[in-house]
């Protein structure tokens, strides 16, 4: 079982209730073990993170990244976030909300061969 800081979890519960568009889009594909059986929690605490989607069958992290991922300091922090989340074992993949609203098949696709 993965450790988390229980101080995150209202933040978690509020990430939750207020998804951005990109999110509850590809929420709508993953939700309900649509995707080979595979269930997903969404904005599930581990370590010292919140990670957006997240699949412990696969031990799969899914992030929808906004525009504020895309500056110098953005990067950086999803960099070491990332790191982290891997030496814990953990996969990662990052799409764009762009990718998201434009190319959802491909998304699919791309979470589907890490399954």
């Amino acid at each position: 079982m993965l450790s988390y800081d229980k101080k995150l979890r209202v933040l978690s519960q509020h990430l939750r209730n207020n998804m951005t568009d990109a999110e509850k889009m590809l929420w709508s594909k993953l939700r309900r073990k649509q995707l080979k059986g595979y269930p997903f929690y969404r904005q599930k605490i581990i370590g010292k993170y919140i990670v957006d989607f997240y699949c412990a069958k696969a031990n799969l992290v899914i992030e929808v990244d906004g525009g504020q991922h895309y500056s110098n300091t953005g990067q950086e922090k999803d960099k070491t976030r990332d790191n982290v989340l891997r030496e814990m074992g953990i996969k990662v993949l990052r799409f764009s909300d762009r990718d998201v609203f434009e190319n959802i098949g491909g998304v699919m696709e791309g979470i589907w061969s890490c399954l």
